[in-house]
């Protein structure tokens, strides 16, 4: 089973800015149109409506697991498989037959929705229709005749921004939000906040970029239903009196002993390190907290954690 220890869920960074993905639960047979910055999407739906921010799961799955091959050194290609199990328990999913059913579904949204649209991705503008999913199958085991393996093909157009590294990391906590909004709006957060200490947008460029169809009263609404919720990942949500949504992380301090916490400073200051030498935050704090964990606890856990990360070499 695929651990999301070691595989970090990754999410590309083209579909976390624009509204690729349907919010509806039920089949969403509308014509999807949006403009914003100059460029331009259309989204057409599959026999079984437009693809869904969960279908989404499928992507990140596969995206995390060629950026994990990538920073390992190992061959990677569009072509990604792995068992029907794995995908479902590493997107938080149950492994029942209703779940099997409902993955297949997900497969043929994501193949069958086609888009139109310049978005750029590597770098590189064009005009394109294309599936975000180029080939998909599956192996059905033959004694009970449940899927077995999946495979999929991502597009061009996508494996070149997950080949440019245009993607971040997310947290896994995402994949526990069943409100379809409340994932789009966390990946505005991760997108455009990321680790600054504030940022805010109208509540009507909010609601153009979630791609929700909601009437402003009604998505007014929503978000303050989120807001008291409070179970965004990584992110304080605040609406003011004005309709503007603010964002700030959270203030934390990772607990690694009673006598040892990583505190939201540290974590912020690692993450930028990361981020400038192309490499995995996770990893990097597994290995301190391993290292803390193994001898006399330091007596300042942030400076620590940050010295370690900025004089490390390689990370493996």
């Amino acid at each position: 089973v695929l651990d999301l220890n070691e595989v970090v869920p990754k999410d590309d960074l083209v579909s976390m800015e624009h509204p690729l993905f349907s919010l509806a639960t039920k089949p969403d047979m509308r014509i999807l149109e949006y403009a914003n910055n100059g460029h331009k999407l259309r989204v057409l739906p599959s026999i079984y409506g437009l693809a869904t921010i969960f279908d989404k799961d499928v992507l990140i799955w596969a995206i995390s697991k060629i950026i994990h091959a990538k920073n390992n050194g190992e061959f990677y290609g569009r072509k990604i498989n792995g068992s029907a199990r794995e995908l479902l328990c590493s997107t938080n999913r149950g492994t029942g037959g209703t779940e099997y059913k409902a993955l297949k579904k997900s497969f043929v949204r994501l193949r069958q929705t086609t888009f139109e649209s310049d978005i750029p991705t590597g770098g590189k503008v064009e005009s394109r229709i294309f599936g975000l999913v180029e080939e998909a199958a599956f192996v059905y085991d033959a004694d009970n005749n449940r899927l077995d393996e999946v495979e999929i093909i991502l597009s061009e157009w996508l494996f070149r921004a997950v080949d440019a590294f245009e993607v971040v990391t997310i947290s896994p906590d995402y994949f526990r939000l069943r409100r379809p909004l409340e994932r789009r709006i966390y990946e505005i957060a991760r997108k455009h906040c990321g680790h600054k200490s504030k940022w805010q947008i109208g509540l009507d460029m909010l609601q153009l970029k979630t791609g929700s169809n909601a009437p402003l009263k009604r998505f007014r609404h929503n978000i303050k239903e989120i807001i008291t919720e409070n179970h965004t990942p990584f992110y304080k949500i605040e609406l003011t009196d004005k309709d503007q949504v603010i964002f700030r992380p959270r203030v934390t301090a990772k607990k690694i002993s009673a006598q040892v916490q990583i505190p939201s400073w540290a974590e912020e200051k690692c993450r930028v390190i990361a981020h400038e030498k192309g490499w995995d935050y996770y990893a990097l704090e597994r290995e301190w907290i391993a290292l803390a964990s193994s001898g006399t606890p330091p007596d300042n856990a942030g400076a620590a954690f940050v010295g370690f990360c900025r004089k490390k070499k390689a990370l493996r």
